[in-house]
C-alpha cells in the first residue's frame, strides 16, 4: 500500500476560505483479531487524495484490546461542495510505539467521498482488505456533523474519595463524556487523560466545540463516566451521572459545582449507599473559536502595500532581457505577481487605496538612492486606486528613474510596520497589515531586515516575498520560518512566522490561480493567530 505520510502534522486541507468545517466520528464493528494472546488494539488513519497521491492528515487514538472501537478524536476536515474529496479510511492494530504505518498490521479500509458521509450523515460499510475482499466480518460507521457553531467549552475537572478498585494500590481515575446519539445510545465525545495512583485526581482543563458535547444545546443531558483504567483495556467503571451544559456552567472559579458519582449496582445492593465519590467541576467557560471568516465577515480590513525592487540587477527595462522589461502583452513578472496577489487581496479593503513603495533607485532631480519612495512620486499621498492604479503608477515610473541598489528590505518592512503599530491601538480585529515585497535576489542588509521581521512578527502584519527571476533565494527561505523560528541577529525570536516565500518560476507555467493560493494560504491562519493571541474579537462578534 502506497502511502506517504505528510512530515509536519497536517491541519485540516484545502482553502483556508472554506466556510464550513466537518467533523467525522469513527466507530469500528467486529475487527480482525491480529493478536494472539488478546484482543487488537486499533486505532484509524484518515488519508485524503491529493494530486492522486493518498496523503495521511489525521489519526485517532490507539483502543487497547478492543474490537468494537469508539474513537475519541475527531477528524476535523474543511468541505468544500464544489470538489470532489476522496477520503480513505485504514485501521490498524498498533503492535508498536512506532508511527510508520508499515509497523503495524493492517485491519481494513475504507474509501468514499466526503459528499458521500455529509449526503448520509451517517453511514456503515464494509471494510475491505488490501486485495478487494472484505476483513472478516470487519465494519465501520462515519458520522459527520457540520462545526458551523463556533462555541468551544473549556472544563476544569478534578475529583474527590472515589472508590478504591485495585488490589494493591489506589485508582488511576479517567472521565468519559458522551452525548445522545441519533440512535438513542451514548456516543463518546472526549476522555480525560489518565491520573495515576490517587482517589483525588485533578485532571488537567480541556477544550471541545460545543457542537462535539451537547450539538450546541446546553440544555441537552451529557453523560459523564469515571473508570479506573487497566492496561489490558478491561477499565473498571467507578461511577456515573448525567447533567447538562447549562449545569456545569454554574461551576465558577470561587464556587466549584460538585456532582456524586453513582455506581447503580451499588447503589441498588447497599442501603447506606452514598456515592462513589465526588466529580468536582472547578470552572465551565464558553468561547467563540473565532475563524478567518469570522473576523472577515465581522469587518476586518486587510490593508495591502506593494514594494517593488528597482535594482541594478534587474537589468536596463528598455530590454528584453530585463525583469522590469514589459512585453508586448503588457505584462512581466513583476505585473504577474502584483496582479496575482493583488486581485484577491483587494476584496478585503472597502477602499481599495494601496500604497505601492519602490526600493533600490536613484531619484530625479538630484539622483540620490532611495529605499522607501512612493513610485506615482507623491510621498504625502502613495496611494495608488486599486490593482490597476498600482499598475498604472508601476509603468509609468519606469522611464524616470534610475535602477541602482543595494537590495535593502528593511527600511519598508519597517515603514508598514509604523501603521500595524497604530493598529495595535484597537479594541477590536479591525485592520490587519500585509506587504508584499517583490524581488529579483539576494538581501543587502540581512542583519536588519530580520531584525525587522522579528519586531513587525509582534504587530498586525504579514509579508509576501515573491523571487523573481532566477537568482539564489536561499536567503528568503531562511526568512520563511516555516521550518525553524527566525531570530534577529540580537538572539530575538519572532513571536509568530509572519513571513510567506515563494519563487514566481515555479509558477511559469501553471493558470495564475495557482500562484495566488501558494502566496495567500498561511495568510489566513497568520490573521487568527495575532487576533487569538491579543484576544482580540470580530468587531460584529456575538457574545458565547
Amino acid at each position: 500500500m502506497a502511502y506517504t505520510m505528510t512530515p509536519t502534522p497536517a491541519g485540516p486541507v484545502g482553502s483556508q476560505y472554506c466556510v464550513c468545517k466537518v467533523e467525522l466520528s469513527i466507530c469500528g464493528q467486529n475487527l480482525l483479531d491480529r493478536d494472539v494472546t488478546s484482543k487488537s488494539d486499533p486505532f484509524c488513519v484518515l488519508f485524503m487524495e491529493v494530486n492522486g497521491k493518498w496523503v495521511e492528515l489525521d489519526r485517532t487514538e490507539t483502543a487497547v484490546n478492543n474490537l468494537n472501537p469508539a474513537f475519541a478524536k475527531k477528524f476535523i476536515i474543511d468541505y468544500h461542495f464544489e470538489e470532489v474529496q476522496k477520503l480513505k479510511f485504514a485501521l490498524f492494530d498498533q503492535d508498536k510505539s512506532s508511527t510508520q504505518l508499515y509497523e503495524h498490521d493492517f485491519l481494513g479500509e475504507f474509501s468514499c467521498t466526503l459528499g458521500t458521509i455529509v449526503s448520509s450523515k451517517k453511514i456503515t460499510r464494509t471494510l475491505l482488505l488490501g486485495n478487494g475482499k472484505p476483513a472478516g466480518k470487519g465494519m465501520i460507521t462515519i458520522a459527520a456533523q457540520e462545526l458551523s457553531d463556533n462555541r468551544v467549552i473549556t472544563l476544569s475537572m478534578a475529583g474527590r474519595k472515589l472508590d478504591k478498585k485495585d488490589l494493591f494500590g489506589k485508582s488511576d481515575p479517567f472521565l468519559e463524556f458522551h452525548k445522545p446519539g441519533d440512535d438513542g445510545k451514548w456516543m463518546l465525545v472526549h476522555r480525560t487523560e489518565v491520573i495515576k495512583y490517587t482517589l483525588d485526581p485533578v485532571w488537567k482543563p480541556f477544550t471541545v466545540p460545543l457542537v462535539s458535547l451537547c450539538d450546541g444545546d446546553m440544555e441537552k443531558l451529557i453523560k459523564v463516566v469515571c473508570y479506573d483504567y487497566d492496561s489490558d483495556g478491561g477499565h473498571d467503571f467507578i461511577g456515573e451521572f448525567q447533567t447538562s451544559v447549562a449545569r456545569l456552567c454554574e461551576a465558577q472559579d470561587a464556587s466549584p459545582l460538585e456532582l456524586e458519582c453513582i455506581n447503580p449496582k451499588k447503589q441498588k445492593k447497599k442501603k447506606n449507599y452514598k456515592n462513589s465519590g465526588i466529580i468536582i467541576v472547578k470552572s465551565c467557560k464558553i468561547t467563540r473559536d473565532f475563524s478567518f471568516l469570522d473576523y472577515i465577515l465581522g469587518g476586518c480590513q486587510l490593508m495591502f502595500t506593494v514594494g517593488i525592487d528597482f535594482t541594478a540587477s534587474n537589468g536596463n527595462p528598455q530590454e528584453p532581457s530585463s525583469l522590469h522589461y514589459i512585453n508586448p502583452l503588457g505584462t512581466n513578472e513583476y505585473l504577474s505577481a502584483i496582479w496575482a496577489v493583488g486581485q484577491i487581496i483587494q476584496d478585503y479593503d472597502s477602499d481599495k487605496m494601496f500604497p505601492a513603495l519602490g526600493f533600490g533607485a536613484q531619484l530625479p532631480p538630484d539622483w540620490k538612492v532611495s529605499h522607501e519612495f512612493a513610485i506615482n512620486f507623491n510621498p504625502r499621498n502613495p496611494f495608488c486606486s486599486g490593482v490597476e492604479g498600482i499598475v498604472q503608477a508601476y509603468s509609468a515610473c519606469l522611464p524616470h528613474i534610475r535602477f541602482y541598489g543595494p537590495t535593502n528590505f528593511s527600511p519598508i518592512i519597517n515603514h508598514v510596520a509604523r501603521f500595524a503599530a497604530q493598529a495595535t491601538q484597537q479594541e477590536t480585529a479591525s485592520q490587519y497589515f500585509i506587504l508584499l515585497i517583490i524581488t529579483d535576489g539576494v538581501i543587502s542588509d540581512m542583519d536588519e531586515t530580520r531584525h525587522a521581521v522579528v519586531q513587525a512578527s509582534k504587530l498586525p502584519m504579514s509579508i509576501i516575498i515573491v523571487g523573481v527571476g532566477n537568482a539564489d533565494f536561499a536567503a528568503m527561505e531562511f526568512l520563511d520560518g516555516d521550518s525553524r523560528v527566525l531570530h534577529s541577529h540580537t538572539g530575538e525570536e519572532a513571536v509568530r512566522d509572519i513571513v510567506q516565500f515563494v519563487p514566481f518560476r515555479n509558477f511559469r507555467n501553471v493558470p495564475k490561480e495557482t500562484l495566488a493560493k501558494a502566496v495567500l494560504a498561511e495568510l489566513p491562519q497568520q490573521v487568527v493567530q495575532y487576533f487569538k493571541h491579543q484576544n482580540l474579537p470580530p468587531i460584529n462578534s456575538e457574545p458565547a
